[in-house]
């Protein structure tokens, strides 16, 4: 399941140091006692334990189960015979990395019950130790709880990260096959075509220029007409491959989303029919960086777009209901946020953010159509 070194805690909550105490302190409640047998027996305690608990980490299937229920034992006995109930807090932190969620409900149920009855039992016995320790019992007890679903959620979500930075690359791959797939089809039914028919017709000219001038000259004048038509074509496909549409950025965001459980709720068409190639291709990279920064930071559920034009400008809404940001964020903006509003500032947009109940961003650009023959000379 993990490494052996993964004995040593990491990511917990707690100081290195306080978990060295932990591996410590059993041996200071065995060597109190006076009886050597309970001393030889207290040791052979604590190195089965440990023994145990490295086990538990690089076994695999049922064998995992065994190692842990000789753990709770040992800890049972520890807390009654020598009233040391932290080995809790060890069995705590190994349950919280059960992969199996049916695993991890067991072993947590079984393990909180039997240290609270365990401490029970030590109270009703009116155990010295246990009174004059209260105060680290309890803390010990609220360990028990948190620990495991702390760890266990953790563990969960970095492996939905990773799943997430997986689907993403996928995605992106995914895209990149199919953009040059659209580049060679198009390639090939464009220029391909026109290449061919040129070839033709400079051959029937050659052939004709002799024997019926006026008539190669007419061919001479339809490889003319056919050259200017290719290059038009090309100029729109250099144009298309320059810039990234918004419907196209959107497809991407929905799969995005998608793969980190947040509902996307879309208003409006993503396909811009009066906005110049450039500032949408702007808004594009300005959506795909906000969506980024939801899935990274804001913990949301549900995310919502909304694509308002109008004959003067282009407005698109971004909301989500995560955690929202603080005052100092929004006075000190980060480089993704600080290079969306200059990206904007640089086609005469602007960029709001406003954060209550979540985070609400607004992109704004003019909407001035330029030809496409215009924006792209060859």
């Amino acid at each position: 399941m993990h490494k052996w070194y993964q004995i040593f805690h990491k990511n917990t909550g707690l100081s290195p140091y306080v978990w060295v105490v932990f591996y410590i302190l059993p041996f200071y409640f065995i060597f109190r006692s006076s009886d050597t047998y309970q001393i030889v027996l207290g040791t052979f305690m604590i190195i089965v334990f440990f023994s145990c608990y490295v086990l538990s980490f690089v076994s695999k299937g049922w064998i995992v189960y065994f190692w842990t229920s000789v753990q709770i034992i040992i800890s049972i006995i520890m807390a009654l015979v020598f009233s040391y109930v932290y080995f809790s807090l060890f069995l705590a932190f190994f349950i919280g990395t059960m992969k199996s969620r049916a695993g991890f409900i067991t072993l947590y149920c079984i393990h909180l019950v039997s240290t609270i009855a365990t401490i029970n039992y030590g109270l009703v016995s009116q155990n010295p130790v246990f009174f004059t320790q209260l105060p680290f019992i309890i803390i010990s007890v609220i360990g028990v709880i948190l620990i495991p679903v702390t760890t266990f959620n953790r563990n969960r979500s970095e492996k939905l990260q990773g799943q997430l930075e997986d689907a993403n690359k996928r995605i992106s791959e995914l895209v990149k096959l199919e953009e040059r797939q659209r580049i060679a089809r198009d390639l090939h039914d464009t220029l391909g075509q026109k290449l061919s028919l040129i070839g033709l017709k400079s051959d029937l000219a050659g052939k004709l220029i002799s024997k019926n001038p006026a008539q190669a000259q007419i061919e001479i004048n339809d490889v003319r007409q056919t050259a200017r038509i290719a290059l038009k074509e090309v100029r729109e496909i250099v144009t298309q491959m320059r810039g990234t549409r918004l419907v196209e950025e959107m497809f991407r965001i929905k799969q995005i989303l998608k793969a980190a459980e947040i509902d996307l709720i879309l208003e409006g068409d993503p396909k811009l029919t009066n906005t110049s190639l450039i500032n949408e291709n702007v808004l594009s990279m300005c959506l795909k960086e906000s969506i980024t920064n939801i899935i990274k930071h804001s913990s949301a559920t549900t995310c919502s777009i909304s694509i308002e034009p109008s004959p003067s400008d282009l407005v698109i809404k971004v909301w989500d209901n995560g955690i929202g940001m603080t005052k100092e964020c929004l006075v000190l903006l980060g480089n993704g946020l600080r290079g969306m509003k200059e990206r904007l500032e640089f086609v005469n947009g602007c960029m709001e953010i406003v954060s209550e109940n979540g985070t609400l961003i607004v992109f704004k650009v003019p909407n001035a159509f330029i030809p496409m023959e215009r924006e792209v000379r060859i």
